[in-house]
């Protein structure tokens, strides 16, 4: 497990965003990379670029209105507890965005804090905060594995048509929370797209991943 991440400064705290998945042609496009395309996604939103190389890690710097960013391809274990003690953030300016089992297929959530469930990519991160658990959560719907379908084999699996197609559309509602994220703060920020989340649930939860 590894992640990718954005480093967004804004007034008077930056963010830390993380976004969780395994690096490789294997891993590209699956459930348990969304994590991944959420970043890709807010990166190629605001034109950023990554062209920096250092550390085993790719960077790209840009301007989102008056929030300076700064994102980071990760190519190693993830380090992100001494990765936020580096910049001096505290854990409430972190959001980490992850696959979720839990919600339908394209469905998000934003979350001031959390556990760990059984996602192995949290129980690292928290590892790396020395078990604290007090950081945001980007929570991206992939839906429930089908009958008895081993959990770990649905993650490796590639969408369909029409779960792609719910995924892409959550990716760019993610990039529009983020930004409004960056402007109203994590509170505001979350009411707001949280209650836009929840009508969507209600339309899909019962539809087929």
């Amino acid at each position: 497990m590894i992640t990718r991440r954005c480093f967004c400064s804004s007034a008077p705290r930056p963010w830390l965003f993380v976004g969780l998945g395994n690096p490789g042609d294997k891993y590209k496009g699956t459930r348990h990379n969304v994590g991944f395309e959420m970043i890709d996604a807010f990166a190629k939103a605001q034109g950023i670029e990554m062209n920096t190389l250092n550390c085993k890690a790719i960077f790209g710097q840009g301007l989102i209105s008056e929030h300076h960013c700064r994102l980071d391809i990760g190519h190693k274990i993830p380090d992100t507890g001494p990765l936020a003690a580096y910049y001096k953030l505290p854990l409430n300016r972190v959001i980490v965005f992850h696959d979720d089992m839990d919600l339908p297929c394209g469905v998000l959530r934003l979350q001031d804090k959390g556990g760990q469930g059984s996602h192995n990519g949290l129980k690292s991160v928290i590892y790396h905060f020395r078990g604290n658990r007090e950081f945001a959560r980007l929570r991206i719907g992939i839906g429930k594995p089908p009958g008895q379908m081993d959990p770990k084999a649905f993650l490796l699996q590639k969408f369909n048509a029409s779960a792609r197609e719910r995924i892409d559309t959550a990716l760019q509602e993610g990039v529009e929370g983020l930004k409004l994220l960056l402007l109203k703060g994590l509170t505001e920020g979350a009411r707001r797209f949280n209650t836009e989340q929840k009508y969507k649930h209600i339309r899909l939860q019962t539809m087929p991943t």
